[in-house]
């Protein structure tokens, strides 16, 4: 299982949802607003930059998305 991730540029936040492996069904995690962690917050604004880019690049999109996973992961932690 992996977290998603989007920027809601308007309150300035992060949506983590999750979704099984090869499922339809995405299920809401939190919002963590950018004041809270702005590491996480840039790091997905990047992800979505390169999902834009006129030639997507799948392997530097992987990359990106594993970096969010981790600063995520981290955030986590630090929360408990």
């Amino acid at each position: 299982m992996g977290f998603l991730f989007a920027v809601d540029a308007e309150k300035k936040e992060v949506i983590v949802s999750e979704s099984q492996r090869g499922s339809n069904k995405i299920d809401f995690i939190e919002r963590i607003s950018r004041d809270d962690n702005p590491v996480l917050f840039d790091a997905v604004q990047t992800l979505t930059r390169i999902t834009k880019a006129p030639e997507f690049d799948g392997v530097l999109f992987k990359s990106m998305n594993k970096v969010c996973q981790l600063v995520y992961n981290k955030h986590v932690e630090s929360i408990q």
